[in-house]
């Protein structure tokens, strides 16, 4: 996939995500994409961080933008190779310092298949 295609995939993560469509940034998404966090860890250990499938994806995130004030993503960073953007974000949101956030899209046929978010 080329560089171009894989830095609009993740331009539209972002704008969707900081917009809250949660239908846009779902459309994303594989159907049975994995989604790993440490926050999702620390709030449903039970998932031992990971999720799957786009329902899970949309409980997740409708419950931040529901109860997370504020949350933004302000992207520093975009990286792209054959599959994979790797991106470095700063959290913001009303209530908390700002994070440093590093993540990692695995996409494959235009699609996220995997997720995973690293803490600073």
């Amino acid at each position: 996939m080329s560089s171009e295609k894989l830095q609009s995939i993740a331009f539209k993560w972002i704008e969707a995500f900081n917009n809250k469509d949660l239908d846009k940034l779902l459309c994303l998404y594989d159907e049975q994409a994995v989604h790993f966090s440490p926050k999702l860890k620390i709030k449903n250990p039970a998932t031992n961080g990971l999720i799957t499938g786009k329902d899970a994806l949309r409980e997740w995130w409708q419950t931040a933008f529901d109860t997370i004030a504020g949350l933004q993503y302000k992207l520093s960073t975009l990286t792209t190779n054959e599959d994979r953007v790797f991106m470095e974000y700063t959290r913001i949101t009303d209530q908390d310092a700002p994070l440093l956030v590093a993540e990692v899209l695995d996409i494959r046929d235009n699609k996220i298949v995997a997720s995973r978010v690293y803490h600073g």
